[in-house]
């Protein structure tokens, strides 16, 4: 139901922050200042994309976790993306975002809540019984002829 409540809210208080400070400060800054922290919301993330990226390559290439880092780039994306988005709601919170303490105490309370179980690596797989014995192939023409190998009988 809060969420619910909070979704319906975030236009209203957005849209009574472009007023209010709009009033303040004129209609040519607010626009600015939304242009802005759209083009720096862009930067952040195509930043972000590339990082990713590179900490995937290391940490595949090193066979080790690619994961690590992984809060700091989720909330810098999270900031991203809420600074392209317009309104002053948003960015503050995206500027917030971007602080390196705020995103260290998110991530450590996230991962109070989250089990992480990984899995076994790659194992080679079993090799198979080798039994070394030497054989002769017997033509069925011979079969009756050479008697009985002692395996069928009963």
């Amino acid at each position: 139901m809060w969420v619910l409540l909070a979704i319906l809210a975030w236009p209203l208080v957005e849209i009574g922050l472009f007023v209010e400070i709009g009033g303040r400060i004129g209609l040519w800054p607010t626009l600015a200042w939304v242009i802005a922290t759209a083009a720096l919301g862009i930067l952040v993330m195509r930043t972000e994309a590339a990082r990713g990226q590179m900490r995937l390559r290391q940490g595949l290439s090193a066979l080790g976790r690619p994961d690590a880092g992984l809060g700091r780039g989720v909330f810098r994306g999270l900031a991203g993306l809420l600074l392209v988005l317009p309104g002053f709601l948003t960015d503050a919170l995206g500027l917030i975002l971007l602080l390196p303490p705020v995103q260290d105490l998110l991530t450590a309370r996230l991962m109070a809540r989250v089990t992480v179980v990984q899995a076994g690596g790659r194992s080679a797989p079993p090799e198979p019984d080798v039994i070394e014995a030497e054989w002769e192939e017997v033509p069925p023409s011979e079969v009756g002829r050479r008697g009985r190998s002692g395996w069928t009988e009963d």
